[in-house]
This record gives C-alpha cells, sequence and structure tokens, in this order.
C-alpha cells in the first residue's frame, strides 16, 4: 500500500484533528488579537481620526452657510 493512497475516512479523520485541536487555538488568538488591537499603543490617534471623520462634512457645511 502506498503512502499516496488514502482512504477518504483517513482524510477526513485528519481534518476533523486538525480543526479541533489547531483550528480552536488559532481561533482563540485570532479573538484576543482583535479584542487588544484598538489598545495597541500608537492606535488612539487613529481612533480618534476615524470616530471623528462623520463630522468633517457638517464642518465643511457650517463654514460654507456661515459665508452665505
Amino acid at each position: 500500500m502506498s503512502l499516496l493512497h488514502l482512504s477518504t475516512h483517513s482524510t477526513y479523520d485528519l481534518l476533523r484533528h486538525l480543526a479541533d485541536s489547531y483550528g480552536l487555538a488559532i481561533m482563540a488568538l485570532v479573538f484576543v488579537g482583535l479584542c487588544l488591537w484598538p489598545f495597541r499603543p500608537g492606535g488612539s490617534a487613529a481612533s480618534r481620526d476615524a470616530a471623528l471623520s462623520i463630522f468633517e462634512d457638517a464642518k465643511e457645511f457650517e463654514e460654507k452657510r456661515n459665508d452665505a
């Protein structure tokens, strides 16, 4: 029997084992990383700019309205 000839059962078991063990660990690491992402050093300026970006058009509108 050659090594290249695997039954579908053994392939399924291999993929299931990888998903059960390493898949869960990878998903947990991604979750923790995404939860900690906003608190990284230097991220506060980017977060503040993103939060205030919705008001940029309002400022331009007020300036145009006051000029008229």
